[in-house]
């Protein structure tokens, strides 16, 4: 079994590959490389064939029959629908404005975590998502790209139905973690997810202009295959595992702190006080949310 600590560096991993796949999915859509509904094809396709290849290595698990509708759903909600709408929705808005409106997720997941999974609502966790989402807050209302948008709002609109359904898949794969190995559940999801994406995305995939990409572009598109979605579907349960639902989705505040910093360091952003204010409430309110509470004899 991963340790708590590992579960806590397993999310931040998540955070990190989210962070710069705005940046890097942006730029293959908005060069006209490969539009949002075929970029989901091959970045659910891609990861679904690593999956399936790693998994011939691994011990074999017999997936009950009654699981496997709740797979489908799992699969629903979090590859196929969220999926469509992140990548449509970043193709219209700004990788800032994207990754803060992300952070409205944490709030859902602990509306729905004291709800569906009855877990307790602390004090701490409280005053931690109210530190790091005006944090969030600060970013979203007055941080600014040097990024064109085709349509901020619509964009935006995306971005957080996105949100909306990241959530629940967050609540509805915790009692799968417990129950399966994170890679029978996430093989089995991806598969399910990229049957889905297929029939949307299908006409965009044929239209793609393969000779035209050049190496920082195939860079690009692998990154958002490997990294921003095989590494981030197989971190997040293993954190899901030993953390709760509600902590897991609080670290998606580092989001917009990454996503800022990387479109920095790209040219397409500049740092300031009111970010670097904006960095710390976050951090603090992450922090504070981390904290395993005291055991009471």
């Amino acid at each position: 079994m991963h340790s708590r600590g590992f579960a806590i560096f397993a999310l931040i991993m998540v955070q990190v590959l989210y962070g710069l796949n705005y940046t890097f999915a942006k730029t293959v859509m908005n060069g006209n490389f490969v539009p949002p509904f075929a970029l989901t094809i091959l970045r659910v396709g891609g990861a679904a064939i690593l999956f399936w290849a790693i998994s011939i290595w691994l011990p074999k698990e017999k997936i009950e029959r009654k699981d496997f509708f709740k797979f489908f759903i799992a699969a629903l909600f979090g590859v196929c629908v969220n999926m469509l709408f992140f990548l449509k929705g970043v193709e219209l808005t700004t990788p800032i404005h994207a990754s803060a409106i992300m952070t409205i997720t944490p709030v859902i997941i602990l509306i729905l975590s004291s709800i569906v999974l009855k877990e307790k609502v602390t004090f701490l966790k409280i005053a931690g998502i109210t530190i790091a989402l005006s944090g969030a807050l600060v970013l979203t209302l007055f941080g600014e790209s040097d990024r064109t948008a085709d349509n901020v709002v619509l964009g935006n609109t995306f971005i957080l139905l996105n949100a909306i359904f990241y959530s629940i898949y967050v609540i509805l794969i915790k009692q799968l973690t417990k129950k399966y190995h994170p890679f029978t559940f996430i093989k089995w999801l991806f598969l399910f997810g990229f049957i889905m994406v297929l029939p949307f995305g299908y006409k965009e995939l044929q239209e793609v202009q393969w000779q035209t990409f050049t190496p920082y572009i195939y860079f690009s598109l692998a990154f958002v295959i490997v990294g921003a979605t095989f590494g981030t579907y197989l971190f997040n349960p293993i954190a899901l595992n030993k953390l709760k639902a509600s902590t897991v989705g609080v670290f998606i505040y580092l989001q917009p702190v990454i996503a800022g910093l990387f479109a920095i360091i790209m040219g397409a952003d500049s740092i300031d006080t009111l970010k670097l204010i904006a960095m710390v409430l976050i951090f603090s309110g992450v922090y504070l949310v981390s904290i395993k509470p005291k055991q009471v004899n």
